[in-house]
């Protein structure tokens, strides 16, 4: 079998760990590796065995795929060029910041018939699949996604960041269509939302809340689906999931441990599967399309609520002003 030269745009945490998988993986070369530091890009192609390149233009003759491990703004411009060089593309979360990027992302895979698969790698979580084989017509969901700054994405909301993921878990599990949301949101540690909280609320009556944070000390991976006579909370870090069903007037509980390959080795052996194969990959990019869709509604919610919050504090700043100006001139006060 011929092996598929592959290479990885990004080396920074992640990227350099894509690199180490796709360098043990079966029946793929790692060709190069790419990264505007020199230090870090050269660091990298010498413990996987591929070519260091600072400019991934000097990358795409050399590959037939690639993993984009950058930051989010540039994600579209890359991986544009890519696809039009007739390069197969696997794109870190979220596929873009914007929604018409990511609809001109999925033209162009299409017009090229190349595989283009996003990272949402929650999808190759065991444990996430175990509970989607359970999980029938959920009611309500709860969700928490907590960690402490990562000085790393902040070039992006926690929506964007790290709710995302959540997001393209709860569409997959309430299979409808979203009808409306509400969300909050604040600024602590960078120019974006730290901090932020959704309500979704979809077409077949699903309710789903959404917390996600990354200026906590703790480390929370959790989510809960509540439906007929059926509880389900799922651990994501330790993969364990928890089934609390009605039986007559009790209530059974079981613990799943869920084994498996680690969930980023099993996103890359997938999508190097579905360049072989020219299949579809898990997590088509239609999918992460819209969960970017309905990330940045959330956003947007957000601006207006804290948009709509200024203004009423300016508003009673305002009253309260007016109030002492006419108490100041004996207008209104008690003799």
């Amino acid at each position: 079998m011929t092996k598929l030269a592959v290479g990885v745009i990004g080396v920074g945490r992640l990227g350099s760990i894509h690199a180490e998988i796709y360098r043990d993986l079966r029946g793929v070369r790692l060709a190069g590796v790419c990264d505007i530091d020199p230090t870090k890009a050269e660091a990298i192609g010498r413990r996987s065995g591929a070519t260091a390149y600072t400019d991934y233009r000097r990358l795409l003759p050399h590959v037939q795929a690639v993993s984009i491990a950058v930051p989010t703004t540039l994600h579209y411009p890359i991986a544009a060029a890519c696809l039009q060089h007739g390069i197969h593309v696997l794109i870190e979360k979220p596929i873009t910041d914007r929604v018409a990027h990511a609809d001109r992302l999925l033209a162009l895979a299409r017009r090229h018939r190349l595989v283009l698969q996003v990272g949402h790698v929650e999808r190759f979580n065991p444990a996430v699949r175990l509970m989607r084989r359970i999980a029938r017509r959920p009611r309500f969901i709860e969700v928490h996604r907590l960690g402490p700054y990562p000085y790393r994405s902040t070039d992006i909301s926690v929506v964007l960041d790290l709710m995302i993921h959540d997001i393209d878990i709860v569409r997959a599990l309430v299979g409808a269509p979203l009808r409306r949301l509400d969300a909050v949101g604040v600024r602590v540690l960078s120019d974006s939302e730290d901090i932020a909280n959704a309500r979704l609320i979809f077409a077949n009556g699903a309710v789903a809340n959404l917390t996600a944070s990354r200026v906590t000390t703790e480390t929370l991976r959790k989510i809960r689906v509540f439906q007929s006579n059926t509880y389900l909370s799922l651990d994501y870090a330790a993969r364990r999931l928890a089934v609390y069903q009605l039986d007559g007037r009790r209530i059974r509980h079981r613990e799943v441990a869920v084994a498996g390959p680690q969930p980023l080795q099993a996103e890359l052996a997938a999508f190097i599967s579905a360049v072989r194969s020219k299949r579809p990959s898990v997590g088509p990019a239609e999918e992460a399309r819209d969960a970017l869709a309905i990330a940045k509604q959330i956003e947007a919610s957000i601006r207006r609520t804290n948009q709509s919050s200024v203004a009423g504090r300016r508003s009673m700043v305002k009253s309260t002003a007016r109030t002492t100006h006419l108490r100041d001139r004996g207008v209104g006060s008690k003799s």
